[in-house]
């Protein structure tokens, strides 16, 4: 079977490489903008939640249409890169989030849920294929043994995006302080329509801003010349690995063993986010109000942004599976720590955590992908799937909780981390899996 993704490229000079400074720029500003706009869910939740009167199980629904998004268009979205290529499923990506933007608009004029969570689900299909274009892209644009440093690189600034949405978010969405449940009754029913028509309007102009930059960034790219490089990635160690005698990427033993560690890393970063607050609230932890705890929960986040743009220099120099394997078992010691301390050092060491996740899914990306070939787009989608582990782990972690308490449910987080250190000692390295 040919290559589908694109010709074999010509060898890679200096002055190749340092033409690939333009295409990172406008890939590293994907990142942001997916970034951006993946943390605004975090404001819906709250603004639709009042706007249509939801309960929390409801209103979860917009973190549940996301993360769905992942696992089922992720396969289908490496296929497309595979039979069109990473620029145009670079461009067909934007193009898919832009109108998804754009579908809040009616969204919010009919003041209806399930369309606005149509309008997610397109959304974040366009951000999945996106995901599944731009990562290995990123990968294989420059030198092989410099490919986990690119992407931690990138990566920062999808962190940067995340830590600004909410900025903007509230200060664009709920610039009006939301009205209370017993505020709510007390409302004419003409009243109560009223501001809940004001309340869904508020997103129209922010998703209107995000449409028109996705729809412009994709122009862009579309009239750029961006380089044409063949999709034989480069191995675990940094050489060039003969990828083509394989007939599917799911033959590839560290793929999977690859997807696993993306499923359990994105699955343990979001149960500790998701528990912290609660956490710290503990008497026995800080007995921190929810509002001071969300302050602090800003350094478990922060961390993250903060250690790839230090892991991006450090990849430079240290072979990335070493540098994953390493961050890895601070990270369970430090989950380890917390769980077996208490007051301000138990909440301290799992703040900490953050700043040892952070090279974690680039680098696990880069590894997983190594060597896959013309499979690079397939195996892309196989990982972008595993990110639905950001919906089962938390889940789970949720109902051992409530079993042996909060301040030992993250026992499940710490076998989490041990799975991601064996893959980064050892797990990596590319041998095929059984036919």
């Amino acid at each position: 079977m040919a290559s589908a993704i694109t010709p074999a490229a010509p060898a890679r000079t200096a002055q190749d490489h340092n033409g690939y400074a333009f295409p990172l720029t406008v890939l590293t500003s994907l990142f942001f903008l997916w970034g951006f706009i993946t943390c605004l869910n975090d404001i819906l939740i709250p603004h639709l939640k009042t706007v249509f009167s939801l309960n929390y199980t409801q209103s979860m629904l917009i973190q549940f249409t996301f993360f769905t998004a992942y696992f089922v268009v992720s396969l289908p979205s490496g296929s497309i890169v595979e039979k069109v290529g990473y620029k145009r499923g670079i461009v067909i990506g934007l193009l898919t989030a832009g109108l998804g933007c754009l579908m809040f608009y009616p969204a919010a004029g009919a003041r209806s849920y399930p369309i606005f969570l149509v309008a997610l689900f397109v959304l974040a299909s366009g951000i999945t294929l996106l995901q599944v274009s731009a990562n290995p892209y990123v990968a294989i644009l420059g030198r092989p043994e410099t490919a986990s440093s690119r992407l931690n690189l990138t990566q920062a600034f999808n962190s940067l995006g995340t830590t600004i949405a909410p900025l903007f978010g509230s200060l664009l969405i709920l610039k009006v302080a939301a009205k209370g449940a017993g505020e709510l009754a007390q409302l004419a029913p003409a009243q109560l329509t009223a501001y809940q028509t004001a309340e869904a309007a508020s997103v129209q102009v922010p998703y209107l801003g995000l449409a028109a930059a996705f729809l412009a960034i994709a122009a862009l790219i579309a009239l750029v010349q961006l380089p044409v490089i063949e999709a034989a990635g480069p191995d675990a160690e940094g050489s060039l690995a003969a990828a083509d005698q394989y007939a599917s990427a799911w033959q590839y033993r560290h793929l999977l063993l690859g997807a696993g560690a993306i499923f359990v890393y994105v699955g343990g970063e979001v149960a500790i986010g998701s528990f912290l607050v609660n956490f710290m609230g503990q008497p026995e932890i800080a007995a921190l109000t929810p509002e001071v705890a969300g302050k602090y929960l800003s350094f478990y986040w922060g961390g993250a942004m903060v250690g790839r743009f230090l892991g991006a220099a450090v990849l430079r120099a240290v072979k990335p599976g070493k540098v994953l394997g390493f961050n890895a078992v601070v990270a369970l010691s430090l989950v380890a720590a917390a769980m077996l301390l208490s007051g301000p050092a138990s909440m301290w060491a799992l703040l900490a955590v953050g700043l040892f996740n952070s090279i974690m899914f680039p680098t696990i990306f880069t590894l997983a992908v190594a060597g896959l070939g013309r499979h690079t787009g397939q195996g892309s989608g196989i990982l972008c799937m595993a990110i639905v582990g950001g919906a089962v782990i938390p889940l789970l972690q949720g109902a051992l909780a409530d079993r042996i308490g909060i301040h030992h449910a993250f026992l499940l987080p710490l076998f989490c981390y041990l799975y991601i250190a064996y893959y980064g000692f050892k797990g990596h390295l590319p041998a095929p899996a059984r036919r």
